[in-house]
C-alpha cells in the first residue's frame, strides 16, 4: 500500500493551541504526504491574522506540508456547484425556519430527538409545495438548504461503511443526522459538504482527526456516495484534556502555541506537551 496522504485542517477562529499541535503532528506521522487546509468558511469568526499565525506556529513547531495551502473561502463557487447539482436531483430543499423557531420546537412538550449535531429538524419546510417555496424565495425570506435525508438514502447503495484504522469496516447510520443543513445565508456551504469535497479534490487517502468528529463520518460517507467521491480511510485520535478533564478548546482559553513560544518553550518541549516527545527525550 502506498504512503497515505493526510491533511491538517484548522479553522482560523483563534490562535492554535496544544490540541491543534497534537492533531497536526498525528496527521504528519500517520501519512507520507501532509496537506494543510484552512477551513475558514465561517466568515463571521475566521480572521486572516489567525490564518497567518497558524502557518507561522506550525512552521515553528517543525511541521512541513505540500504547497499550496487550500483556503476554503476562495472556493465557494465550487461548493455552490455541488449544491446546485444536489438540488437539481431533488435532494435538497429550502428551509425558511429561523433558529429560534427550531429551538422552540425542540423545547416543546414532545421534544425533538437528538442527533450528533443537536436536535433533529422536524421537517417543517420539507412539506412545502414548489409554489410555496417559490413564493417565499421571491419575497426575499432567508433560507438554508437542507439535505432530504430520506431521499438521499433512497439513491445510494445500502448499507454504507467506513474503514477505520484498527477497527475495520464500520456500518454507517447517516439517518441519525436528519435533514442536515448543507448551506445557509451566513455560511454558503457547511463544514460537512466542504470537508468531503476537499478531501476528494486533494486526494486525501487517510483522514486523521479527533474522536469527537467520528460520528460525522456517518454523514460524510453518505455525501461521498451521493457525489461520487472516493472514500478515504479514517483514523480518529484521542483528545488532549486539560486539568479539569475537559478537552482543550479555544473557548476555554487553552494554552496557545504562541503563548508557549513567547514564554520560552522550545518546539521540542511543545511537541512533548502535545503528546509527541522527540526520540531520546
Amino acid at each position: 500500500m502506498p504512503p497515505a496522504t493526510t491533511r491538517f485542517a484548522p479553522s482560523p477562529t483563534g490562535l492554535l493551541h496544544l490540541g491543534h499541535a497534537h492533531a497536526a503532528i498525528f496527521a504528519q506521522r500517520a501519512g507520507g504526504r501532509l496537506l494543510l487546509r484552512l477551513e475558514d468558511i465561517d466568515r463571521s469568526r475566521c480572521r486572516p491574522d489567525y490564518a497567518a499565525a497558524a502557518l507561522q506556529d506550525l512552521a515553528w513547531l517543525g511541521l512541513s506540508w505540500e504547497q499550496p495551502v487550500r483556503v476554503q473561502s476562495a472556493h465557494f463557487s465550487e461548493y455552490a456547484a455541488v449544491l446546485a447539482g444536489l438540488q437539481a436531483r431533488g435532494l435538497l430543499y429550502p428551509c425558511f425556519c429561523t433558529r429560534a423557531e427550531i429551538a422552540a420546537s425542540a423545547g416543546a412538550p414532545h421534544q425533538l430527538p437528538l442527533g450528533p449535531d443537536g436536535a433533529l429538524y422536524p421537517g417543517t419546510c420539507r412539506a412545502l409545495t414548489p409554489a410555496q417555496r417559490a413564493e417565499r424565495q421571491a419575497a426575499g425570506l432567508p433560507y438554508a438548504l437542507r439535505l432530504d435525508m430520506a431521499a438521499a438514502l433512497r439513491v445510494v447503495p445500502q448499507p454504507l461503511y467506513f474503514d477505520e484504522v484498527g477497527e475495520g469496516l464500520l456500518r454507517c447510520d447517516p439517518a441519525g443526522f436528519g435533514d442536515v443543513v448543507l448551506a445557509r445565508k451566513d455560511t454558503p456551504a457547511s463544514y460537512h459538504l466542504c470537508v468531503c469535497h476537499d478531501d476528494a479534490l486533494q486526494g486525501v487517502t487517510l483522514v486523521t482527526r479527533g474522536v469527537d468528529l467520528k460520528p460525522a463520518t456517518h454523514l460524510h460517507r453518505l455525501l461521498q456516495a451521493l457525489c461520487g467521491w472516493p472514500a478515504p480511510r479514517y483514523r480518529h485520535h484521542g483528545l488532549l484534556l486539560g486539568p479539569d478533564g475537559r478537552r482543550l478548546a479555544k473557548r476555554d482559553h487553552a494554552p496557545t502555541l504562541r503563548a508557549l513560544r513567547d514564554a520560552g518553550r522550545t518546539p521540542a518541549e511543545v511537541r512533548a506537551l502535545a503528546g509527541f516527545p522527540d526520540p531520546g527525550d
